[in-house]
């Protein structure tokens, strides 16, 4: 088993096996499956208690604004750093050897494309892009970190190395007071992150697209068995990535859940291993790509 050590997970892992042999795939992942990658999650073991900003906070006005952006500023610099980690390569090997038939992010960090998946929906948005809430422009956010920089010379720096960043690439600060946030530069607007807040609705093509990726995987009174769906690093806590899971279950589609800790969709998986995924993936993935070459 490699760097799966545990005689439980190791088991656990063997029976995941069992379910994906022969198999396609459709892929959920969460934010556990970054943290390899030195980004936090909001609810894995040992993770502290986060109150992210919410879409109606946001929305408020300018000094909600100001201390999103500022910490965005001084967290976009460490977040873009990250690289994709064996979690995602392992993701990756699948969709090109045909295994992996599409995947259903939450994560907004990136690295599935880094990493070379290409069949991504990005059912949270994407932290690298910025959309203008007045006439909804979509603008790099490289293009606004240099604006942001421009605007607040030496803010990041004066930040420090301590300071923490949090699950969607901000950083905590202590203060933002004097911080100038950017306007958009097609009509004056409010820029925001092209990412679904709490608080805020998943666009509805998205979710389509996800449901249509996970009815693909039903089985056929023909004689496909279908496929599975494979949940990698989410506690499932939230209904964005939970209906998923319920909407397999109910349509008769195996469920595989690779997570640290219980998850809320434990009563729908067939398989549920408890470990890292950066460990158990390369192992689910080599083996399910070697059954598919049979």
């Amino acid at each position: 088993m490699g760097a799966v050590q545990s005689s439980t997970v190791a088991s656990s892992v063997e029976r995941a096996l069992d379910v994906l042999a022969g198999r396609r795939v459709v892929a959920l992942t969460g934010a556990g499956l970054s943290t390899d990658s030195g980004i936090p999650d909001y609810r894995g073991p040992g993770s502290p208690a986060r109150t992210p900003m919410t879409f109606d906070e946001f929305r408020s006005g300018e000094p909600a604004q100001r201390r999103y952006w500022a910490r965005s500023h001084v967290g976009w610099a460490r977040m873009r750093r990250a690289e994709p980690n064996d979690g995602h390569r392992a993701f990756a090997d699948l969709e090109r050897t045909g295994v992996l038939r599409g995947l259903i992010t939450q994560n907004v960090d990136g690295l599935h494309r880094a990493a070379g998946s290409r069949s991504v929906i990005d059912l949270h948005g994407r932290i690298a892009d910025v959309i203008c809430l007045d006439c909804h422009q979509v603008t790099p956010r490289d293009h606004l970190q240099a604006r942001l920089a421009e605007l607040n010379p030496g803010f990041a720096a004066t930040a420090g190395p301590a300071v923490e960043t949090a699950p969607d690439g901000d950083a905590v600060l202590e203060s933002v007071e004097g911080f100038r946030i950017a306007p958009c530069t097609a009509c004056g607007g409010v820029l925001k992150p092209d990412v679904v807040f709490f608080g805020e609705n998943v666009p509805r093509d998205r979710v389509a697209q996800a449901y249509a990726l996970v009815d693909a995987l039903a089985p056929d009174p023909s004689g496909d068995p279908g496929g599975v769906l494979l949940v990698a690093g989410s506690s499932l806590a939230v209904m964005s990535g939970l209906r998923f899971v319920r909407h397999a279950f109910k349509h008769g589609i195996p469920v595989v859940i690779v997570n640290r800790g219980r998850t809320r969709g434990d009563e729908f998986t067939t398989v549920r291993v408890d470990g890292g995924c950066s460990e158990v993936l390369p192992v689910l993935a080599a083996a399910a790509a070697g059954s598919a070459a049979v």
